[in-house]
């Protein structure tokens, strides 16, 4: 179990952290980027979650899932390396969100055209979220070119938006809400 006794430490005053086998790291350095957007995205999704209804325990389950999903990928990078006990982000989690994505897909109507962001405040909260994960996907991508990352750590982000951007139409009376892109309106 995790115990934290003190928050405020100094040690990172000089732009360094320290990863979780004490390597240190410049802040700005691709592994913390990496890990940052990791825990923004992870952010994002309590926003989505505090914006639901509170009765719908499905979704709130699930997002709260995805929530420690992201905590562990966060624990994968944050100890680099290979073996041991070291907990790994796993092909399981990758599984279960493709199987989140289909059942919900499976009751929504087919997309006539891209979608704007908007339409309820948790579905536009979703959509934030959506692109917070593509963004934390990116800067694993990053990260990868230069260092071994698990590779189920990006299909999990990768999968994530895909399941994001279908809960939003959900969360937008199964597309009934959902705002279209209408190309050159504005012409």
């Amino acid at each position: 179990m995790v115990r934290i006794d003190r928050v405020v430490t100094r040690g990172g005053d000089g732009g360094e952290t320290s990863l979780g086998d004490g390597t240190r790291l410049r802040k700005d350095a691709p592994r913390i980027e990496a890990i940052g957007a990791v825990d923004e995205t992870n952010a994002t999704i309590g926003l989505l979650r505090a914006s639901l209804d509170p009765a719908d325990a499905a979704t709130q389950a699930a997002l709260a899932r995805i929530q420690n999903d992201l905590f562990d990928l966060g624990a994968d990078l944050a100890v680099p390396g290979a073996g041991g006990a070291r907990l790994r982000m796993s092909a399981g989690p990758v599984a279960r969100l493709e199987a989140e994505v289909t059942a919900m897909n499976a009751a929504l109507p087919p997309l006539t055209s891209f979608i704007l962001p908007g339409g309820s405040r948790a579905a536009a909260t979703a959509h934030l979220a959506r692109t917070v994960a593509r963004r934390a996907e990116r800067a694993l991508v990053r990260l990868a070119a230069e260092a071994a990352v698990t590779p189920e750590a990006i299909h999990y982000l990768n999968r994530l938006s895909d399941h994001l951007f279908v809960l939003t139409r959900v969360l937008n009376r199964n597309g009934a809400d959902d705002v279209l892109w209408v190309p050159g309106a504005n012409r």
